[in-house]
């Protein structure tokens, strides 16, 4: 029979062997709770942030690292809600099955040196076999130094838009929604519950058969957005009584303000109703500065930073592909449609975004970090595990200078390669 010190030894090598790193990181100033924490201490454990109280008196472990980050910033993980491709990948260009699972593991992967620790891909109108096709490769799935950052399910950037605002995408595959939800049903293949695929849908309200399908699509767990429509502002508040919570990147694609119907820009200013959260682009060229710093005065908590980008992201200008739509990138900033030069989409990327973001609103750091991070999590209802540093929430985290560069980016809690 063994001792019963044998065997505690035994025990505690097993659960050494079994268990995962106890990260501490000290010396940091933690973005937490809408404020900059001095000299504060962060216990990572199993892909989540922990207590350390809690964790110390039920295990009694010491930190197995120690990491000093030397006064930088900590800040949650960026989340990119739109997002069309990136690095030559573009989700709504099928080549076949494991050649978009390659590019989507690339675009996981390729994202973390930029803080993008989740987001959301993007599709733009396409036929409807398109979707069938790459949806179910954009199931949910868990960041990981393996997998890249996490995937949180798609976001279907139409077909139900307006011919007039349509933009980058292909007029022939725009449809009405003339059989209401059911359209919805067969043109995406939407099912209900925690296995819903598609989490964002954008839509333009006066489409026929669309705000009548608004509710239908929340009771299934999808986020409705507005966008790519010439709405007026009556029929946009309509849209957000019955449940539309967002608006795809404000400014474009849209009926532009005017003092007697602000269309869907005027929802920054409804006092009647709820104000949705609205996605922008800050690249300096699909939204002016100003533009920027009147919606940011107007609804500072309801700013979302996307950073809309399409397959040339990360890479040399050329000619490139923004679903079925021929483009060209001009440079580091501008993508336009080869036909008509319309714009295609961005280039810019999500830390990116938020340096600009600060810069054109004057807005504290903090409020600069929660756009890409708290305000998408509360978007998406997951505020409790992303987009914070609170206990419980996923490790997923990134060290910032004080001009907001990028310095360390972990994912579950382990850092990767930047």
């Amino acid at each position: 029979m063994p001792s019963q010190v044998n065997l505690a030894v035994s025990n505690q090598r097993d659960r050494e062997h079994n268990r995962s790193r106890l990260v501490k990181i000290v010396n940091g100033r933690l973005i937490r709770d809408h404020k900059i924490i001095n000299d504060d201490v962060l216990y990572l454990y199993n892909g989540k942030i922990i207590d350390p109280q809690t964790y110390f008196f039920t295990c009694g472990d010491l930190p197995d690292v120690v990491i000093d980050a030397k006064g930088l910033l900590i800040a949650p993980g960026f989340i990119d809600v739109q997002i069309n491709g990136a690095f030559g990948v573009d989700f709504s260009q099928w080549h076949g099955e494991e050649k978009m699972r390659k590019g989507i593991d690339n675009v996981a992967r390729g994202l973390l040196k930029y803080g993008c620790t989740s987001f959301i891909p993007t599709l733009i109108s396409s036929e409807i076999e398109i979707y069938h096709k790459v949806l179910p490769l954009l199931k949910s799935r868990k960041g990981n130094k393996t997998n890249g950052a996490e995937i949180l399910g798609a976001h279907v950037e139409g077909p139900f838009i307006m011919p007039s605002k349509c933009g980058a995408h292909e007029e022939s595959y725009l449809r009405v929604a003339s059989g209401g939800f059911s359209d919805f049903v067969k043109v995406y293949g939407l099912n209900e519950g925690k296995d819903q695929i598609v989490k964002i849908v954008t839509v333009a309200p006066e489409v026929e058969g669309v705000l009548d399908s608004v509710e239908d699509l929340v009771q299934t767990g999808v986020t409705v957005s507005l966008g790519h429509s010439s709405a007026t502002v009556a029929q946009a508040e309509s849209a957000v009584e019955k449940g539309a919570r967002f608006i795809t990147h404000l400014f474009n694609a849209m009926q532009q303000f005017h003092h007697r119907d602000p269309g869907i820009i005027g929802l920054l200013g409804t006092t009647r109703i709820p104000r949705p959260y609205y996605g922008i682009i800050c690249d300096g060229i699909h939204v002016h500065p100003n533009s920027i710093k009147m919606a940011y005065d107007s609804h500072p908590k309801g700013a979302v930073l996307v950073t809309d980008a399409m397959a040339a992201m990360g890479l040399p200008p050329g000619d490139y592909a923004l679903g079925d739509i021929p483009v060209r990138k001009i440079n580091d900033e501008r993508v336009e449609v080869i036909e008509n030069g319309r714009l295609a989409g961005s280039v810019i990327t999500i830390d990116a975004c938020v340096r600009n973001f600060k810069k054109s609103t004057g807005c504290s750091i903090v409020e600069a970090v929660e756009a890409a991070t708290l305000h998408p999590a509360e978007l998406l209802g997951i505020q409790n595990i992303k987009g914070t540093l609170n206990i419980g929430a996923d490790a997923d985290l990134v060290f910032l200078d004080d001009d907001l560069k990028i310095m360390k980016c972990f994912i579950a809690g382990e850092e990767v390669d930047i």
